[in-house]
């Protein structure tokens, strides 16, 4: 029975060594987190400061651009797949063209292309 005749200031310092390193570990990443964050300093967004010489910003004219791409891609998209639902009722349910896989091709591809437009900005 020795672990009875153990003071108590004895089985209390056994518990502090057994926390120390929980307990450094916490401060330590206290410390961490309580360290101040950098900012990194803000770069010009070269496309929004640079102006063309009809005095509009460069990404006013990107966006423009693309905002009229994108238009005409909608118009395509809209006339391809009309060809496609007309194609499809025409044929026999066993009958699949090569020219309905084409169009469907086309059709995602022009998706794609709109789709990454928009995501740009």
């Amino acid at each position: 029975m020795p672990e009875l005749s153990r003071r108590p200031a004895q089985t209390d310092m056994i518990a502090v060594k057994a926390m120390k390193p929980r307990t450094m570990i916490l401060m330590l990443a206290l410390a961490v987190a309580a360290w101040p964050q950098q900012e990194r300093p803000e770069l010009p967004d070269e496309r929004k400061s640079m102006r063309l010489p009809s005095g509009k910003t460069q990404a006013e004219e990107i966006l423009k651009a693309d905002h009229e791409r994108s238009l005409e891609d909608a118009a395509r998209l809209m006339k391809l797949s009309e060809d496609l639902r007309i194609e499809l009722e025409k044929n026999d349910r066993h009958v699949l063209s090569l020219g309905a896989i084409k169009k469907t091709e086309e059709i995602e591809k022009i998706a794609k292309r709109i789709r990454a437009r928009m995501r740009r900005f």
